[in-house]
């Protein structure tokens, strides 16, 4: 007969195309599956990761109260970190000629506050602009980022003691807690370097070193000189 089939052959065209949809929905539902699966494990992956950086940059800030020695004409160190270059230089910024220098590396896992050397006076406060080279190498106080502090020692007066603070190649913030002409006591806290970095002090031809290289230093704690 005319047209028989159509109607069958329509629902079948129906049929089809609803398939196609289904299989669609269901294909899409599989690759939702799928994304929403990753797009978990990476947040899990990144919410990890932000709680290692939490704790890591809780421990790098971490900020010990010192155990000062108690004693007369003592030079304490500045830094946790290690002593990496002892000898005599020319400053002559602040100490205005030969003087002594010792030279303290911080890795990454050393405490970076930093700590007064002498009791006395900040009568230099000089900020250098500079490069983020390597704090491994004590030759970068010629060329990196800097803070000079210059000390007139209250116990000694006359002597001037310096401390260069340095930044590295992770470093990129000096962070100073004190002014140029405040007073400071032996130990107390007064700069901040965020990560790696290095830290000089200088000290007059008449002090007696007591550390040597390769010596672990403890920030406010550690004798590094004496006036005799």
């Amino acid at each position: 007969m005319k047209h028989s089939g159509k109607a069958r052959q329509a629902a079948f065209k129906m049929i089809f195309w609803t398939l196609v949809a289904l299989g669609v929905i269901f294909v899409a539902a599989i690759i939702a599956t799928m994304l929403g699966t990753f797009i978990a494990i990476i947040s899990t992956f990144l919410v990890g990761l932000w709680v290692l950086f939490a704790l890591f940059t809780l421990y790098f800030f971490r900020d010990p109260t010192a155990t000062v020695p108690i004693g007369a004409n003592l030079v304490v160190s500045p830094s946790h970190g290690t002593v990496d270059a002892i000898g005599e230089v020319e400053e002559l910024t602040f100490m205005g000629g030969k003087c002594q220098r010792i030279s303290i590396f911080l890795n990454v896992f050393n405490v970076h506050v930093q700590n007064a050397p002498v009791s006395g006076r900040i009568s230099h406060f000089k900020y250098t602009i500079g490069q983020f080279l390597s704090a491994t190498r004590s030759e970068c106080a010629d060329c990196n980022e800097n803070l000079l502090l210059g000390i007139e020692s209250s116990e000694r007066p006359g002597d001037k003691i310096g401390l260069r603070l340095i930044a590295g190649l992770i470093a990129r913030r000096i962070v100073p807690f004190v002014n140029n002409g405040e007073e400071i006591m032996r130990g107390e806290r007064i700069s901040l370097i965020q990560f790696g970095s290095r830290t000089d002090l200088y000290l007059p031809l008449s002090a007696k070193i007591k550390v040597k290289l390769g010596d672990k230093t403890v920030g406010g704690e550690t004798i590094m000189a004496t006036f005799e």
